[in-house]
């Protein structure tokens, strides 16, 4: 099945209000929890507005990426750009790793038929929920592994991440900050500022493999939809990060955890 099968509809006609509203509600929930919320963007896409996968995942991915550009300045004010640099090893180590993934998980989402799609996406859907429980539920402790050990782990798990996030379109900090905590060690609020250095060149990656293909298309059909959601996203984000901590984890990570798993079932039910 080639990816024109994968694009319909080609056009969005719903509202500007309707569309900035959707991404403010997305950005609240990702702002809430410390996160762009592109994960709940995706099936909302999906569901709401009618794109099909294909399509979905590559307006996911712009933009995911414009709300990368924007709380990457604000993320480096709140953590001293030298100490980010200082960690540049961490970053170098995982982008080994995510730029391939991101090349292959976008060659191979451009080339998979629409059910297989829907499939793979409910089963990432999936390990999203278990990765928000995990980060925001439990307290994380390195694995302490030597260093001959831990480069070639950090290569592995930023390739399986930025096949994740080609494939659903995210920025993919959901599996970056974990993995940043647990392989080298690093502090969570050290780890968010590296996981943003680490998605803008993943993202940019396999914005490049997604633009070789015709799907690409579909940016270009819906930019001021795109534009809008994307604002809505931001303004979004910015005023959950003021709702930060007003609701317990407790209550909110297994609510955001259950959305993304019903998500999961109505895609992989997709037809």
């Amino acid at each position: 099945m080639t990816a024109y099968q994968n694009l319909a509809p080609p056009r969005s006609t719903h509202p500007a209000p309707v569309v900035f509203g959707a991404g403010a509600a997305i950005g609240v929930l990702g702002g809430m929890i410390g996160l762009g919320g592109a994960e709940f963007r995706l099936p909302l896409l999906i569901g709401l507005f009618g794109f099909a996968a294909l399509s979905a995942v590559i307006l996911n991915k712009a933009m995911s990426l414009v709300v990368v550009l924007v709380a990457l300045p604000a993320r480096l004010a709140a953590v001293p750009a030298a100490e980010v640099a200082g960690r540049w090893p961490v970053a170098v180590n995982l982008l080994a790793g995510s730029l391939l993934g991101a090349w292959a998980g976008a060659a191979w989402a451009v080339r998979m038929r629409s059910a297989t799609l829907y499939k793979v996406l409910a089963a990432l859907m999936v390990l999203m929920a278990a990765a928000l429980a995990v980060t925001h539920t439990t307290t994380l402790g390195a694995f302490e592994l030597p260093l001959w050990a831990r480069v070639p782990a950090g290569v592995v798990a930023g390739f399986g991440i930025g096949v994740v996030a080609a494939i659903m379109g995210v920025a993919g900090g959901e599996l970056l900050i974990p993995t940043i905590v647990l392989l080298f060690g690093e502090d969570i609020k050290t780890a968010g500022s590296l996981s943003l250095l680490v998605s803008l060149p993943t993202m940019l990656v396999a914005f490049a493999r997604y633009s070789r293909d015709g799907s690409f298309a579909v940016l270009g059909t819906n930019l001021r939809f795109t534009l809008v959601m994307a604002g809505g996203s931001i303004v979004g984000a910015v005023l959950g990060g003021l709702l930060l901590g007003v609701f317990p984890d407790l209550v909110l990570i297994p609510a955001l955890a259950v959305v993304l798993l019903v998500s999961a079932v109505k895609l992989a039910r997709h037809d």
